[in-house]
């Protein structure tokens, strides 16, 4: 019965349910392009990465939430999409905020 119940489930995993290795390399990737359009002064690589990574979450609740998308169906390259749309919010955002601090 054990094995029928996996069976079900992986058959109705949905194709972006991969491992968080690849959410943090995809981020990474989607906080490094999102870096180079938001124009300001850099935060080196990790601070990319993170971005990236929450830019994933954020794009991906703007994208599902906002405006009803169904973002787990869209596969790799609407994953990388989605994290980059959040990274580029997420990065507008804390360079208001540091600009704002900054005068």
């Amino acid at each position: 019965m054990d094995i029928l119940a996996t069976q079900q489930f992986l058959a109705a995993a949905t194709p972006t349910s991969v491992g968080w290795i690849a959410y943090i390399i995809i981020g990474g990737i989607a906080g490094w392009l999102a870096g180079k359009v938001v124009k300001g002064e850099g935060g080196g690589i990790i601070f990319d990465v993170v971005i990236g990574v929450v830019g994933g979450f954020i794009g991906g609740f703007v994208l599902a939430r906002g405006l009803g998308t169904n973002v787990a169906a869209g596969g790799w390259w609407f994953t990388l999409f989605t994290a980059f749309l959040g990274a580029v919010i997420l990065l507008f955002i804390v360079r208001l905020v540091r600009k704002a601090v900054s005068k």
